[in-house]
């Protein structure tokens, strides 16, 4: 569904990518882990076809219009509505006003659809790009760090609602810090530092192969073995 091969990204002389491959299945959760600054947005702009990279191939198995994206940017329009905003996006994508309802309540906005986004916390316009990303119940969805700046109540409702979507045929690709998320949620993982992937597998299988593995398989563990880096 998704596939990147042997891709390279500079920004003037700094390499940020480095002969990066991987592919996500159609219908699964993949997890793409690492600190701030791996490249982990890099490489969902370059997926998204935001950027360019210098070097390699990459391919999405889905239609721009099929595609779900919520970044870190939420590009939300703070004078009008949480409502109106999806509405806009609504008439993009060709779905009706029943569809926006769904949408808010999904991401527990309901109460707030009337309120002017720039009246909205941090973690509610989070969860509003979310509700906007899910729109048009994508074929593949990008999230990059969709659980930040949540409280673990909200954020165990939106691991929920990204299962759902998984069960019901969409493709999840999603960056994160959060190693104990990605081994509850992803059903494949790769381990991203400096701008190369340096492990590649389930959760429990790379865990596994680093003896990091007790009642639950610690991600963080091998993470920090392999690179030195402790995770914040």
């Amino acid at each position: 569904m998704i596939s990147m091969t042997n891709v390279v990204k500079r920004f003037g002389d700094k390499t940020v990518l480095s002969d990066v491959s991987f592919e996500v299945a159609k219908g699964e959760i993949f997890g793409l882990l690492g600190p701030s600054g791996a490249g982990k947005t890099t490489i969902i702009n370059i997926l998204a076809k935001q950027l360019s990279p210098e070097g390699g191939s990459h391919h999405i198995d889905a239609k721009y219009t099929e595609v779900g994206l919520m970044l870190e940017e939420d590009g939300l329009y703070g004078r009008i509505s949480s409502e109106h905003n999806l509405n806009l996006f609504a008439g993009i994508y060709g779905v009706g006003k029943a569809k926006v309802a769904e949408a808010l309540a999904s991401v527990g906005l309901s109460d707030a659809a009337k309120k002017p986004v720039a009246k909205l916390s941090k973690g509610m316009r989070q969860r509003l790009a979310l509700a906007r990303a899910i729109l048009h119940t994508p074929k593949v969805l990008f999230l990059d760090e969709p659980t930040a700046n949540l409280d673990p109540v909200t954020a165990r409702g939106i691991h929920n609602l990204i299962r759902e979507l998984r069960d019901g045929g969409t493709t999840v690709f999603l960056t994160t810090h959060n190693m104990e998320e990605a081994v509850n949620l992803c059903d494949h993982v790769a381990l991203l530092h400096q701008g190369k992937i340096v492990e590649y597998g389930s959760p429990r299988e790379i865990c596994a192969r680093h003896d990091s593995f007790k009642t639950v398989p610690d991600l963080e563990a091998v993470f920090v073995k392999m690179t030195g880096v402790v995770l914040e």
